[in-house]
C-alpha cells in the first residue's frame, strides 16, 4: 500500500510580476525536493505541510487548505527496502523567511522560476505539477 506524505509548494512574486518556487535539497541524495514529510498525530494534511516547509526550509506564510495535486515516488530505505509514497501537495505563499531553522545545516534551499524548478526535480509527475501551478499561482493560493 502507499504510504501518505505532504508537500508543501512555496512560492512568492518576483519585483518583475512573475513568480518563484522554493527548493530545497534532499538530506540523502542532495537532489531538490519540496519542502515534504509525514503528518503527525492530528494534524489536517495543509498544516503538517506548513510544518514541514518551517523546519526543512526555514519559511512561513500562507497555505492553502486544498491540495493542488498529487504526486507519487519510491522512498529508499536504510535497509535497502522501498516504500511507495503518494504526496499531496499544498500551495504555501510564502511571507517569512528565517536566517536560522531546524534543518539549515543538513538541507540548502533556493528560489527558481517554476520552468528551472518544474526540470529540476526527479519526478515527472511533481515536474507537471509545478509547471501547471506556475502559469497561474493565484489561482492556487489560500
Amino acid at each position: 500500500p502507499c504510504r501518505v506524505q505532504v508537500a508543501a509548494l512555496p512560492w512568492r512574486r518576483t519585483d518583475d510580476g512573475g513568480f518563484e518556487v522554493l527548493l530545497v535539497t534532499s538530506r540523502g541524495t542532495g537532489r531538490w525536493v519540496l519542502p515534504k514529510g509525514w503528518p503527525e498525530r492530528r494534524e489536517q494534511p495543509h498544516e503538517a505541510a506548513a510544518r514541514e516547509a518551517a523546519e526543512e526550509a526555514g519559511i512561513g506564510g500562507s497555505i492553502a487548505a486544498q491540495e493542488i495535486g498529487r504526486y507519487y515516488y519510491a522512498k529508499v530505505l536504510p535497509s535497502g527496502m522501498q516504500w511507495r509514497c503518494e504526496v499531496h501537495v499544498f500551495p504555501l505563499e510564502v511571507d517569512r523567511v528565517a536566517d536560522k531553522w531546524p534543518e539549515r545545516k543538513k538541507r540548502t534551499r533556493r528560489w527558481f522560476t517554476p520552468r528551472e524548478a518544474a526540470g529540476l526535480v526527479a519526478e515527472p509527475d511533481l515536474g507537471e505539477l509545478i509547471a501547471h501551478f506556475g502559469v497561474n499561482p493565484r489561482k492556487f493560493a489560500a
